[in-house]
């Protein structure tokens, strides 16, 4: 088991310049995920690590040694590709064994180390099979089988999930997690996939256009994330967004939509500045009667423990609204809503920043107190 140091890591494809100098110390035996959208340069990071690529700038270090010049092999990591990368000739034992033989380890021992890997993940059955006689959950146990059996420093997974299907990828993300946790081996795992991203990690990297957008335990970043592209990316639906002002004394904003919000210790001196003002679906309540703002609801989605609503606020902006249960408005008809002030999040609109207000109250005027009683 070891560290795992990033430090400024940069790198470039001609012109293109896809990492933009990335900082990430991973702690022994910790699992870190890395997450973003297509292209933001999760992958490439993470095959720099690998050493199947290497950095522009900067250094990795795996327990303190800098391998940057390294090769893979001279690493001391393994990884889990998304497409298995199994040699379809050879037995899953043969599989697993592969990495020890080309090592040199005697065979008595290789044959202990696989069975063993084999009875952990449960495919001990399988041993003689083919990789075309698996399925796709079996194929990838033996992949991660061929990973543990080598006793890495580092383990390193490449969207080792996106090829099964819903059901498989919930119990294989589990049972991951449970093998790491049991080895304690030091790990990178890169996804996509959000959820997998929360669920997985003990802290996530949230990746945006080369550069790292926020580095936090996944509560933090789903709590306090850093700026509106982490809001937005993290939580399902997304956060909803509305625009807003600041006022001269900024201690309070007043939305678009017409209501005053006013912050009890202020958000940031400056004067009047355009604010991004964010609220996840399910913390916007719904009210009953005429108090609160007004919400035209134009789409219904009924998912059995919970129904999304999508409406339009005064304004023309669009919100989405989480409710528990089956119970739902009619499409066309106009609920009010609520935003309760400890769960808003407010953004700097011209660099999307987090602005942290310390506290919030309402305005006691009537039209502030209407629309966001909560």
């Amino acid at each position: 088991m070891a560290t795992l140091d990033l430090v400024s890591v940069r790198k470039s494809f001609g012109q293109t310049q896809v990492l933009h100098g990335v900082d990430l110390s991973v702690a022994d035996g910790e699992m870190v995920v890395i997450v973003g959208a297509s292209g933001c340069g999760k992958s490439t990071l993470l095959r720099i690590v690998a050493g199947l690529e290497k950095p522009t700038a900067g250094r990795v270090l795996i327990g303190g040694e800098d391998v940057t010049a390294l090769g893979p092999a001279d690493r001391d990591i393994a990884m889990v590709f998304q497409n298995y990368a199994l040699y379809p000739h050879m037995s899953v034992f043969d599989n697993m064994a592969y990495g020890l033989k080309i090592r040199g380890l005697k065979r008595d021992e290789i044959r202990v180390r696989v069975e063993q890997a084999a009875k952990m993940l449960e495919i001990a059955a399988l041993l003689d099979r083919k990789p075309r006689q698996l399925s796709g959950g079996q194929r990838q146990r033996v992949a991660m089988g061929r990973a543990v059996v080598r006793e890495p420093k580092l383990f390193l997974f490449d969207e080792p999930l996106s090829n099964l299907d819903a059901k498989l990828r919930v119990q294989m993300r589990a049972e991951i997690r449970r093998l790491q946790k049991r080895l304690g081996v030091t790990s990178m795992f890169v996804t996509h996939d959000q959820v997998e991203a929360m669920t997985l990690g003990d802290r996530l990297v949230v990746m945006h256009q080369g550069r790292a957008a926020q580095i936090a335990t996944p509560m933090e970043v789903w709590a306090q994330p850093a700026d509106t592209y982490v809001a937005g990316f993290i939580g399902a639906p997304s956060m909803n967004f509305l625009e807003g002002e600041m006022a001269e004394d900024g201690a309070s904003v007043r939305l678009k939509a017409g209501p005053v919000l006013t912050f009890a210790d202020g958000i940031r001196p400056g004067g009047v500045r355009p604010l991004t003002i964010g609220v996840r679906p399910e913390h916007v309540a719904c009210h009953v009667g005429e108090a609160g703002l007004p919400l035209t609801v134009d789409l219904v989605e009924p998912l059995g423990s919970e129904t999304l609503i999508h409406g339009t606020i005064p304004g023309g902006e669009v919100l989405t609204v989480r409710l528990a249960g089956a119970t739902a408005p009619l499409m066309g008809s106009v609920v009010r809503i609520g935003l309760p002030p400890g769960q808003i999040h407010v953004f700097d609109a011209g660099n999307g920043k987090r602005l942290d207000p310390p506290s919030m109250r309402h305005r006691p005027s009537a039209v502030a107190a209407a629309a966001f009683a909560g």
